[in-house]
């Protein structure tokens, strides 16, 4: 039997995840990470270790808890709120994936002589015919995560499994019921995984104390002054509700300008942009590009952006534009860009770093 370590975070799908893989006949060891323990005690959302220690006892494989709280500190709530002091709105999961989550799991896994390691996500790993790895939406859209997923590396996904890309939330919670897992109806977690208490802002101000920053100037695209805001964190691009400002017209966050500390506002209209600007680029599917050559793909630019036809092209070192066919809305710097091909396999994606022509 090969050995996989599996990460469970206490919710129903990873756990369904050891489950389907000891059926399958693997040698299946569980490990919850402990990436985050706020000041009252309480758990990140991905860390649930007595819901996790539950269900690996009602499978009946071993249970290892991991504390990485030290790493998840340096490398994703450090960052996480000094993103957004630069008025970006960054994506924490998908910096976690890469950095700590298979980064501790497959030293793990190469510490217990394990093959493998395993996660609930909804996507599946391929490999191509050019000798790549890549992942592949899930079967049913609704669930896919393969956006969450596109930083991780060669190594890290020739090493992984994942068993529920082609499974419906409903056929995985109808397992976990039919199993007896203590899990089956958990509700799942929609929130930032450390933010157990109020709001990220809050989050953030407990942070950096001092340097959080204080009001400033909503102003239009012409640098007209329209009223005050309360602080750039407190708002992203594409947001309507809570600026605490009447206009006369539906406004919107258009912009952010973290060196002058100014919210831009506009119309919903001058919010659609056609070209954007990655950085921190990583390629799955395809080694890279070189510079100048494009290619056509779709591009998703949030987690729930269903994806648009588009085209990229390397411009420099670690810098891509990407052009869409026709305008997307709200495109927001410090979330990601991923691509994707005609078979939804993950081609690469990258940090945007600037919206271009955006239309007033």
């Amino acid at each position: 039997m090969e050995k996989v370590v599996v990460g469970m975070s206490g919710g129903v799908d990873s756990a369904v995840c050891a489950y389907l893989l000891k059926a399958a006949g693997y040698d299946v060891l569980a490990v919850t990470l402990r990436t985050w323990q706020a000041e009252d005690g309480s758990e990140g959302r991905c860390c649930e270790i007595d819901d996790a220690r539950s269900a690996a006892f009602k499978i009946g494989v071993p249970f290892y808890p991991i504390n990485c709280t030290r790493e998840f500190r340096e490398k994703i709530i450090e960052p996480f709120a000094a993103a957004y002091l630069r008025g970006l709105t960054p994506n924490p999961c998908i910096d976690c994936n890469r950095d700590v989550k298979w980064e501790k799991l497959l030293f793990y896994a190469k510490a217990t002589g394990a093959k493998y390691i395993a996660t609930g996500h909804y996507a599946s790993v391929v490999k191509l015919e050019n000798g790549r790895y890549t992942v592949k939406k899930a079967l049913h859209a609704e669930k896919d995560q393969t956006y969450m997923l596109y930083r991780l590396s060669q190594e890290q996904l020739a090493a992984t499994l994942m068993p529920l890309g082609g499974l419906s939330k409903s056929e995985v919670r109808r397992i976990a019921a039919e199993a007896g897992l203590p899990v089956a109806a958990k509700p799942d977690s929609q929130e930032i995984c450390f933010v157990t208490d109020g709001s990220y802002a809050d989050f953030i101000e407990k942070e950096v104390g001092a340097d959080f920053p204080g009001e400033g100037d909503f102003v239009d695209g012409a640098g007209k002054i329209l009223g005050r805001h309360k602080g750039i964190v407190h708002y992203t691009v594409g947001q309507r509700k809570g600026l605490g400002i009447a206009l006369g017209y539906p406004a919107y966050v258009k912009a952010i300008r973290a060196d002058r500390n100014e919210v831009v506002l506009g119309e919903e209209k001058s919010l659609y942009s056609r070209e954007l600007l990655c950085r921190d680029l990583n390629f799955m599917s395809i080694e890279g590009l070189s510079e100048g050559e494009s290619l056509e793909c779709t591009a998703k630019i949030r987690y729930r952006h269903g994806g648009q036809a588009a085209r990229i092209a390397l411009q420099g070192p670690d810098l891509l534009k990407v052009t869409f066919d026709e305008p997307v809305r709200a495109a927001t710097p410090g979330q990601s860009a991923v691509f994707y091909d005609e078979e939804g396999c993950v081609i690469g994606g990258g940090v945007i770093a600037e919206v271009v022509e955006r239309q007033d």
